[in-house]
């Protein structure tokens, strides 16, 4: 029989003093769930099977969505690496979280889902990229992870066959392709905490720069793509990078299994953005085309910049073989996870996601919100986004645009004049949501061009 709440947050009081003492945790059935968070790195939409890739497949995501749900409305919060996981992190948008840039490091008193889970009793790990950071950037150990291994800075998450990681805060030898040194890692993080609930942070690295693979993967599709030089196939490449990543995965479900612990823990997989196809990327993603059937890309606030193939897997609580159309938001995932876990977030910590955990279980919609998107920096754009439902504002240096996002996903036709009430509505609500921005961040007007 579960826990009633009140026996769980007794266990709760004592579950790190515990272990410590020698008594028996609860067994995995009766204790609160393990979280899994798959992040994947400038993942398009079109890049793995589930979502329809026809080029290649990826059986072991596909298996994944046939024992959950695949959510097609699912938003990264910021269309770049760094914020898109400070918000991921904090539930806070960029403008509150302070990460706004590539470069930025969340400020101290910002609290991180790890943080919250380890004080609920919660093991908690960081498996690959932090990413975040300047010159006094703040290590995650200092941020509620229990153990961190992997890439701490954007460089050196470039590289797949990395000669050094970061084990905490030292840096020893490294060998292999990063998702098969990664996924071994967080193995061995679920070997050993099977007997607490744990929160398992995998911030793959694929399939960002650079463009490179095992050669027994790139094997499987050369020739089977166009390539510009045929001696280096880098559109194989990308492909083989993605299964390479896919198979990963596999292991750690597997690890999963083995452990009996599938049962009672919530996976999530998603990006942190949409697919590149800037130079580093050397016209893979494009020739793939990576976000199809959306517009833009990363570092836009387009459908193909912000909408990320999604799924969720909870055996007995996240419907199996189902497709939802539910609008979630990366900033919901703290509220959502401490919710699964029977918190809630403090509410000093000024939280902007929502508890969409019902909505991942098909029992109900996420509550009707505006929601927001900014990216201002790196340049002279500024790119400003609201969507309500399926109506998204979108202001590029002040030329703004009204799409429906459900009947027209690639952003062709602007549909300002057939909602002038909307078009006004989200216009102030972006001016609104910008003045709020956290003191210290540059705020600029929302045009009202056509």
């Amino acid at each position: 029989m579960a826990m009633t709440r009140r026996e769980w947050l007794k266990w709760m009081s004592v579950a790190a003093g515990g272990a410590a003492l020698g008594h028996a945790f609860p067994r995995a059935a009766d204790r609160p769930p393990n979280i899994v968070m798959i992040f994947c790195d400038d993942l398009g939409w079109n890049d793995v099977s589930f979502t329809g890739r026809p080029a290649w497949r990826t059986p072991n995501l596909d298996r994944l969505a046939a024992q959950g749900t695949v959510y097609t409305r699912w938003y990264t919060a910021a269309p770049i690496c760094a914020p898109s996981r400070a918000c991921l992190l904090t539930g806070r948008y960029t403008i509150h979280n302070g990460v706004t840039t590539n470069g930025a490091d969340l400020p101290a008193s910002e609290v991180t889902i790890a943080r919250a889970l380890k004080d609920r009793g919660y093991a908690t790990a960081l498996v690959g990229k932090w990413h975040r950071g300047g010159g006094n950037w703040v290590h995650p150990l200092d941020r509620g992870f229990d153990q961190t291994y992997g890439y701490l800075t954007a460089r050196e998450a470039w590289e797949h066959f990395p000669k050094t990681l970061w084990r905490g805060k030292t840096e020893e030898p490294a060998s292999g392709f990063s998702s098969d040194i990664l996924s071994g890692e967080a193995i061995q993080f679920i070997d050993r905490n099977r007997t607490r609930p744990f929160f398992l942070y995998l911030a793959y690295i694929e399939p960002h720069l650079k463009i490179e693979a095992p050669p027994e993967d790139v094997a499987r599709f050369k020739g089977k793509f166009e390539e510009k030089d045929p001696a280096n196939p880098l559109n194989a490449t990308y492909a083989a990078m993605i299964t390479r990543l896919d198979a990963g995965v596999g292991r750690v479900m597997a690890a999963l299994d083995r452990a009996g612990l599938a049962d009672n823990t919530l996976v999530v997989f998603t990006s942190d953005n949409g697919a590149t196809f800037e130079v580093g990327n050397q016209g893979t993603a494009n020739f793939h085309d990576s976000n199809y059937p959306f517009a833009g890309q990363k570092r836009t606030l387009n459908e193909g910049g912000i909408r990320m193939p999604a799924l969720a897997r909870w055996p007995g609580r996240v419907p199996a073989g189902k497709k939802s159309a539910a609008v979630i938001h990366m900033t919901d995932l703290f509220p959502t996870f401490l919710a699964a876990a029977g918190a809630q977030p403090d509410p000093a910590w000024q939280v902007d996601g929502r508890n969409t955990l019902e909505a991942l279980e098909g029992k109900a919609q996420p509550p009707d919100r505006t929601l927001f998107w900014e990216w201002r920096a790196e340049g002279n754009y500024e790119w400003l986004a609201a969507m309500r439902g399926d109506l998204k504002l979108l202001s590029i240096n002040g030329a703004t645009f009204l799409y429906d996002v459900a009947r027209d996903p690639a952003e062709r036709r602007n549909v300002f004049a057939e909602y002038p009430e909307m078009y006004r509505r989200l216009q102030a609500e972006v001016k609104e949501w910008m003045a709020t921005a956290r003191p210290g961040l540059e705020q600029k007007a929302v045009g009202r061009k056509q």
